[in-house]
């Protein structure tokens, strides 16, 4: 009975063996499919966090960085997640006033110690970069910018962070982390992934983008040249990113910035008065006074020497006349083009190689262009600006408040100055044209991450730039999971029909007889 049935199993073996194995094909891949899906679901999210503090000339911000742990070399993963603008004025206005900085930074502070989870305060990095403003103190007194470091890096310190220390950055160094910032938001650093990486074509090299910045206190301007051998080698910065060798322009300056520049002009405004300036750059029935020693003993007002009859005056008065020609002739004044000791200059003397490629203009270039409704992605033109400027300044002092009222006062009466002191700069300074006016791209914000050089600075100091190329994937997960379904699908086909033609071969092979 026993070798019966075993004799039968044989022969229904024997007779089913491709059924056998067609049946064991699908089951395999059924399980192929469902081991590439479970293999490349996507883990739990493994999160670091970084935190930048912005001292400007006028403000400090706070930003808060985050990115995959896993990813830490890819372009583009690192986002801002969290900006907090500290009440107040930047932190070289706290020199009369070092003890208050303490409470000056507890709201921000305070804010990054519930946004980052606590389980990690302690491996989160915080940076501090002052800038222009510091900068300048600096020059002025030494003794009391070290004071004031000292008082922001202990009252930090307090925090259950990994604090990396308060440091001035150079000029340069604000100029290049620009520079970094934007072309990382735009993922100009690395190629673009084409199918299993065979060959990149002409698509697959992007140029970077020039990075404009505008501050209070100073102005940058960094970009790529087209032609690397530079006539200045201060101005020149080597990098090497994701595997390609970048050499910069940078140049950044000092005493350029919206503010100091207004000061600069003030200075020269007074000169040959008796103390009241007209200036064009304010809208009329406007009336402002400043001290006296703001402009006869801050560094960037000192190299306009005042007569010494103002210097018992305690107090300038100020009264705008609203007047945009007049106001554009007066700021050319502060650009210095007669002289230029190389091939081609910016102003003072300063080399600038040929303008290429495109810019981001961000900081108070966006700014002052937001508030005149010129931000829109179409391209502005040099004549849109000039009109509008035109228009603008124009306006009575009554009428700008009554259309502006939400607007603080000290920004609301710059506005027409700033504008057209942009203007002035991008064409008189930097020698943009109307037609190269096209490449300059006024952001804010890229993918919801602020421009600006804090993430650059950020991501130098944590390496998370590497000099080569990281390796990647040859395809992208979703693309890699099609693939693996059409082929099993494919597969699967080809075993079904292989089982029916051995199986049943007259089905294929009657027609043919």
């Amino acid at each position: 009975m026993e070798d019966r049935r075993e004799s039968e199993l044989k022969v229904f073996c024997s007779k089913n063996i491709l059924s056998i194995l067609g049946f064991s094909c699908i089951i395999a891949v059924i399980a192929l499919l469902a081991l590439g899906l479970t293999q490349n679901k996507a883990l739990p999210e493994n999160v670091k966090f970084g935190i930048v503090l912005d001292a400007g000339s006028s403000h400090t911000s706070l930003y808060i960085y985050r990115w995959p742990a896993e990813k830490e070399n890819d372009t583009g993963v690192v986002t801002q997640i969290e900006e907090c603008k500290l009440k107040g004025p930047g932190i070289s206005g706290f020199a009369k006033k070092v003890n208050e900085i303490n409470v000056y930074l507890t709201a921000c502070m305070e804010r990054a110690r519930k946004v980052i989870p606590s389980i990690q305060h302690m491996e989160t990095p915080v940076y501090l970069g002052a800038t222009a403003g510091m900068r300048l103190l600096r020059m002025e007194n030494k003794q009391m910018a070290d004071k004031i470091l000292a008082a922001v890096a202990s009252s930090i310190s307090e925090y259950p962070f990994d604090f990396q220390g308060a440091r001035i950055i150079s000029g340069q160094e604000e100029g290049a982390y620009g520079w970094i910032t934007v072309n990382y938001l735009l993922g100009k650093f690395t190629q673009k992934l084409s199918w299993f990486n065979l060959k990149p074509s002409k698509d697959d090299t992007q140029e970077t983008y020039g990075a404009l910045d505008l501050g209070g206190a100073s102005t940058q301007i960094t970009f790529v040249p087209q032609n690397e051998t530079t006539e200045s080698p201060n101005n020149n910065l080597y990098f090497r990113l994701y595997g390609k060798n970048y050499s910069v322009y940078t140049h950044s300056f000092l005493c350029y910035g919206k503010d100091q520049a207004l000061l600069q002009k003030l200075a020269l405004g007074l000169q040959g008065t008796n103390g009241i300036i007209h200036e064009p750059c304010f809208h009329s029935r406007y009336m402002r006074k400043i001290k006296m020693s703001v402009l006869n003993e801050g560094f960037c007002t000192k190299r306009h020497e005042l007569n010494s009859s103002f210097y018992p005056l305690v107090d300038i008065e100020i009264r705008g006349a609203g007047n945009f020609q007049r106001c554009r002739q007066s700021i050319i004044q502060l650009f210095n083009t007669s002289y230029c000791p190389y091939s081609s200059c910016s102003f003072n003397g300063v080399f600038l190689p040929p303008l290429h490629g495109q810019f981001g203009a961000f900081s108070a270039f966006y700014y002052v262009m937001e508030f005149l409704n010129l931000t829109s992605e179409e391209s502005v033109s040099v004549e849109q600006l000039t009109e509008k400027l035109e228009e603008f300044c124009a306006q009575r002092w009554e009428e700008v408040q009554k259309n502006f009222g939400e607007v603080k006062e000290k920004y609301l009466s710059e506005y027409c100055f700033s504008g057209t002191y942009i203007l002035v700069l991008l064409l008189n300074g930097y020698h943009f044209t109307a037609e190269s006016w096209k490449n300059i791209h006024f952001m804010n914000k890229v993918r919801s991450t602020s421009v600006g050089w804090t993430l650059g600075y950020m991501l130098n100091l944590t390496n998370k730039i590497p000099a080569e190329e990281p390796m990647s994937p040859p395809l992208p997960h979703s693309t890699y999971v099609f693939l693996m379904v059409l082929f099993s699908l494919i597969l699967l086909a080809v075993i079904i029909v292989g089982i029916v033609v051995f199986h049943k071969p007259s089905y294929f092979w009657k027609d043919m007889v």
